[in-house]
């Protein structure tokens, strides 16, 4: 796990690669790298790439970045895990193919150099890279299938800079100062930014499953190596073994491998997993906060009990109040885009980090790839309740009176029948945290008006539901395993990949740490398709987790399902003023978020508590 960076010129009166501009916006990702640095320009000072070094994977020296392959043709910087590194090495050796590291950024570079692009979709793995062929002249920026690792990249004065956090870009001083109104209305739509955008009006995500080429100085448009939409499933699938190799395959380190457990099932089945393929006792890590004792939120007491089942080395960290005031101002200065999640991540990140923890997976994407989340259930419903209210007369046209006088407080119900009668519509307005309608109060008629021109998030909700096999878009055909897969296809493209992998990202690599994610696994999901997501489609998440791992606890099943939770809210109203009335917190916590990333609302402060 690292920080990338790099600058390439591409127009011939373009300034040579400025080192010291490389060198800072390095050193602006130090957390993401303590371990070693790097740094590489070329003779002609056209390119020059930039590496910080978590040493996971081949500890030595061997493994420094930037790397070089046959004779220095090609170089490249990488940040992620490639978790089948191993097996494609003994296939390249016995291929005769000369190897002298034991790292997988070398198979990389191996893999390019026999079969170019061709070899992004067999790394299997999380990863960001960009990789320089110094005969052909071009650069091959390339991101994993889910997006789990970011790249972000702006094109200003002639030359293309590229980095794994944006206020690094920020830090070289190449992102320029304006906003982009689409970002900003795309994460007040949703609570936080979706991709390709990010806050700059300049500076852009490379997708996530993409690969972007800058060929003798012309970069071609970004182009996907996995189509999450167009899977091609495995038949005959064993969905426990699946599950199994998953978490085997990510426990592949050169360091320990720890587990964020919590009280629920997708942590739990995770290290259960785990426990089976490590030689010593796995290492879990809880947190506890007093506010919790004695309540259903308190996930410690079980946790511990799920510990003490599975024999794991079993850590408890408690929280106070009097932290948080300290790590608030600290989590904000590290977030890389505006979001209102991600503080859960950085708590715990901190107190593995602590422990001494370099490496830990978590349960994150077990409630997409199962199905758990209540949108499974109620987005089919609402679009079919809208489908049904459209028909009526007159109704469609008086329906926003109607429910401004039956639920004034709740702007959601207003655009049920503008928006729900689509899966996208309907999933739009069960994730969404402001609507359309009310962002010209927070930033102004022009600025949303535009912002709503560049970004349509009933569009960006449903892009990939047209290629799923007969997944209905536009229309409720009455198929349950058809809509249940459409969620699923939402969920992962949208609230997972915008925010909970990129707050996850942010939040964990601050205090040095590499957090994976078994759950979230191409391989994994293409299993789970030829499956076709059964057993959990239709008889739930538990019958997936006991099947996988009987060995856990009874008291595990009776639990009513709760997030893995922390009293943030409870702590920001006394901190920063935010009111934890239901339904408010989350609208007025984006409004501050927004406010520390210095961009000015129309909203006066006075009026946030009229934001219901």
């Amino acid at each position: 796990m690292c920080g990338i960076n790099g600058i390439l010129r591409l127009d011939a009166d373009a300034p040579p690669v400025d080192g010291v501009e490389l060198l800072r916006t390095r050193e602006s990702m130090l957390t993401r790298g303590p371990d070693g640095e790097g740094i590489w320009l070329s003779e002609d000072g056209r390119v020059g790439l930039a590496h910080r070094r978590l040493a996971i994977i081949d500890l030595s020296d061997a493994g420094l970045q930037p790397m070089s392959w046959q004779s220095g043709r090609y170089r490249i910087v990488f940040n992620g895990e490639v978790y089948n590194y191993r097996e494609l090495r003994a296939e390249l050796i016995a291929d005769g193919v000369e190897l002298s590291t034991q790292s997988d950024t070398e198979v990389i570079l191996a893999l390019y150099a026999r079969e170019g692009v061709a070899m992004l979709p067999r790394l299997r793995g999380m990863y960001a890279l960009a990789l320089w062929d110094c005969d052909d002249q071009r650069l091959l920026l390339a991101r994993d299938p889910y997006g789990i690792k970011p790249l972000y990249y702006v094109e200003r004065g002639g030359c293309l800079r590229f980095a794994s956090q944006v206020k690094a870009l920020e830090s070289a001083g190449c992102t320029g100062k304006d906003h982009d109104p689409a970002a900003l209305v795309g994460f007040l739509l949703w609570g936080s930014v979706p991709e390709p955008l990010t806050l700059y009006r300049d500076v852009r995500s490379l997708a996530a499953g993409h690969y972007l080429i800058v060929n003798r100085g012309r970069s071609e448009p970004p182009r996907p190596h996995y189509e999450f939409g167009n899977v091609q499933p495995e038949p005959e699938v064993d969905v426990v073994a699946a599950f199994d190799e998953s978490v085997r395959c990510h426990l592949v380190s050169d360091v320990p491998v720890a587990v964020f457990l919590s009280a629920g099932l997708d942590s739990s089945l995770i290290a259960a997993l785990a426990q089976r393929h490590v030689d010593e006792p796995l290492t879990t890590l809880t947190l506890r906060f007093d506010e919790f004792r004695g309540t259903p939120m308190d996930e410690a007491p079980l946790a511990a009990e799920v510990a003490r089942a599975l024999g794991t080395r079993h850590v408890e960290r408690a929280v106070r109040r009097e932290e948080f005031l300290d790590l608030w101002p600290t989590a904000m200065s590290a977030m890389d885009q505006p979001s209102i999640d991600g503080f859960n991540t950085f708590v715990v990140s901190k107190a593995a980090h602590e422990q001494g923890i370099k490496v830990v997976l978590s349960g994150l994407g077990g409630d997409e790839i199962l199905g758990s989340y209540d949108s499974f259930r109620d987005v089919p419903r609402w679009a079919r309740w809208a489908t049904w209210m459209r028909r009526v007369p007159v109704l469609p046209a008086a329906w926003p009176r109607l429910a401004e006088r039956i639920k004034p407080d709740k702007p959601k119900l207003r655009g049920l029948l503008r928006y729900g009668a689509s899966l996208p519509g309907a999933y739009f307005l069960r994730r969404s945290l402001f609507q359309p309608a009310e962002l010209p109060a927070l930033i102004g008629e022009r600025l949303a008006r535009e912002g709503l021109s560049g970004y349509d998030p009933i569009e960006d909700a449903g892009k990939f539901l047209e290629a799923l096999s007969g997944a209905p878009n536009e229309h409720i055909d009455g198929s349950a395993a058809r809509d249940w897969q459409a969620v699923h296809a939402m969920e992962s493209t949208q609230y997972m990949r915008n925010q909970l992998l990129r707050d996850s990202d942010w939040a964990s690599m601050a205090h040095s740490l590499e957090l994976r994610v078994p759950l979230v696994d191409a391989w994994l999901r293409r299993a789970l398709t030829g499956a076709g997501f059964e057993p959990a489609r239709s008889r739930g998440k538990a019958t997936v987790v006991r099947r996988a791992a009987p060995e856990l606890p009874d008291a595990l099943w009776r639990r009513p399902k709760s997030g893995f939770s922390i009293p943030v809210m409870r702590w920001l109203d006394e901190q920063v003023g935010i009111d934890t009335s239901p339904g408010l917190a989350s609208r007025k916590l984006a409004l501050k978020v927004l406010e520390s990333f210095g961009v000015e609302l129309e909203l006066p402060a006075e009026r946030h508590a009229a934001i219901a």
